[in-house]
């Protein structure tokens, strides 16, 4: 059973929006809405990071929507959203968007933390980062 608080979960090869995340979770009860944009930085383990790609399995979208399911039934919140992009990222663009909405800011923030992390832990997307050096690594891959 679906809960309507989840209500945009996604795995694109297309940049990602902010502010398609900020208007799927408008609502006129909603005092708190926290969001944490995940960007490609240029450096990871001191070292100078030229790009990276996204990689996700077949089931990664079942689990991120599992896992909005599981964050939404944990927290008193009234909307929740996740996109992830896949493919080819360069420095700077987003890699993940996640965003709750609650009555209060402190609920939000916790509810937010806990998407952010548990989708990290749990959604089987893996990065792999090409080095300036020429060197090459995968995060995340089991």
């Amino acid at each position: 059973m679906s809960n309507p608080a989840v209500r945009l979960v996604a795995i694109r090869d297309t940049p990602l929006d902010v502010a398609e995340v900020v208007a799927c979770l408008d609502d006129e009860a909603s005092g708190g809405l926290t969001l944490f944009v995940g960007r490609v930085r240029d450096h990871d383990g001191g070292k100078d990071v030229d790009g990276l790609d996204y990689s996700a399995h077949p089931t990664a979208l079942d689990k991120m929507r599992e896992v909005c399911e599981r964050v939404a039934e944990e927290y008193d919140v009234h909307g929740v959203a996740a996109v992830h992009r896949v493919g080819t990222l360069a420095i700077g663009d987003i890699a993940v968007v996640v965003a709750t909405t609650t009555a209060h800011r402190g609920e939000a923030f916790a509810a937010s933390r806990a998407l952010i992390d548990t989708l990290k832990a749990e959604v089987p997307i893996w990065k792999h980062q090409q080095f300036g050096d020429g060197t090459e690594e995968w995060v995340g891959s089991p």
